[in-house]
C-alpha cells in the first residue's frame, strides 16, 4: 500500500508518505536545487538582481527565491521565459526536463510533491492513519514493520530516515498553513501499542502548538459528514492556484480539474465546523492520552 496521503508516493520514493512502500528514487529536492543553481548562474551572467529578474520575467520576488533556492517547481512558463531573458542557450529549458522526466515517478504523483515544497497551505483530512508529517519514529516503524511484502532493516531504517527529515516542512516552512482533520479512531486503534499512541499524541500536541499547524479531531460519533469517500488533501499554491490530491491503496491521484477541485473544497470548508474545535480536539487528545 502507498499509505502516502501527505504529499510524497511512497510507491516511488518509499519513505515519505504515510506508510512506505518498495521502489526507491534519488532525493526528490536534488533535481530542484540543480534547476535553482541553473538560473541563479544564468542570473548572475546577465547582471540581474533577483528584484529586476522577477520583473522581467513577470512573477513574484518569492516566486524567483524559491526557484533558485529549490523549494518549488517552477511554473509551466517559466523556463521558457527564463531562458529567452536571460539568453541562456536552452540551458534552462533543457534543465526543466530533468524535473518532469524522473523513471519511475508518475506524473500524478511528481506535481503533487514539488507543488508541496512551495504551497501556501496544505489540507489534509484522514480516516486511515496518522498522515506521515505528524507520525514519530516509533509509529513509522510500526507501519514500516507490518507492511505486506516485507521490508528488511536496512530498507526500513532508510524510510524512517527519510520520513523524519521530510517532517522538517513543518518547521521550516512557518508561513505555509498546514491544517490537519483526523479522525478520532487512528488514536484509539492503538497502532504500535499503548506506549507508542501516548508518545504519539503528545507529539501531536507539541505540533499544535505551533502557529502554523492545525490539528482537529472528528468525533466518533457525528451525524454529518463532508469526507465520507475517504482522505483527500488540497494545496495552495503561491500563486493561488488550487489542487487536489486522492488516495487509495496502490495508487494516487493528482486533481487539477476544476470542477473536482472545487468539490474538494467544498468539502474541506465543511470540515471544520463539523470537527471538533481546537482547544476541544487538544482536550480529547489529552484524554485519550490519560492526563489528568
Amino acid at each position: 500500500m502507498t499509505h502516502g496521503t501527505d504529499g510524497i508516493d511512497s510507491t516511488t520514493y518509499g519513505t515519505f508518505g504515510n506508510g512506505g512502500t518498495g521502489r526507491t528514487e534519488s532525493e526528490p529536492h536534488y533535481n530542484l536545487k540543480m534547476f535553482g543553481e541553473v538560473v541563479k548562474t544564468f542570473r548572475k551572467r546577465a547582471r540581474l538582481t533577483q528584484e529586476e529578474f522577477a520583473t522581467l520575467v513577470r512573477y513574484s520576488l518569492e516566486t524567483i527565491a524559491s526557484i533558485e533556492q529549490g523549494r518549488r517547481l517552477p511554473p509551466a512558463d517559466f523556463p521558457e521565459r527564463a531562458d529567452s531573458l536571460l539568453d541562456a542557450f536552452g540551458v534552462i529549458l533543457a534543465a526543466a526536463k530533468h524535473l518532469t522526466r524522473r523513471k519511475g515517478l508518475a506524473s500524478w504523483f511528481r506535481q503533487w510533491a514539488l507543488l508541496e515544497l512551495g504551497a501556501l497551505s496544505l489540507y489534509t483530512y484522514e480516516c486511515r492513519l496518522i498522515p506521515g508529517l505528524l507520525q514519530t519514529p516509533a509509529y513509522a516503524r510500526t507501519l514500516f514493520a507490518d507492511r505486506l511484502p516485507p521490508l528488511d532493516d536496512e530498507q526500513i531504517e532508510a524510510r524512517l530516515a527519510a520520513r523524519l527529515e521530510r517532517q522538517e516542512l513543518l518547521r521550516n516552512r512557518p508561513n505555509t498553513a498546514f491544517t490537519f482533520i483526523l479522525e478520532e479512531h487512528l488514536f484509539l486503534r492503538q497502532l504500535g501499542g499503548e506506549e507508542v499512541t501516548r508518545e504519539l499524541i503528545d507529539h501531536i500536541l507539541d505540533l499544535s502548538e505551533l502557529r502554523n499547524v492545525d490539528v482537529q479531531i472528528m468525533p466518533l460519533v457525528r451525524h454529518h459528514h463532508a469526507a465520507i469517500d475517504g482522505p483527500m488533501q488540497l494545496l495552495e499554491t503561491q500563486e493561488h492556484q488550487w489542487f487536489g490530491y486522492l488516495e487509495g491503496q496502490m495508487y494516487g491521484q493528482f486533481i487539477s480539474d476544476p470542477k473536482v477541485v472545487s468539490m474538494i473544497q467544498m468539502r474541506c470548508a465543511s470540515m471544520p465546523s463539523q470537527a471538533l474545535s481546537l482547544d476541544e480536539s487538544k482536550s480529547l487528545m489529552r484524554r485519550m492520552r490519560g492526563a489528568r
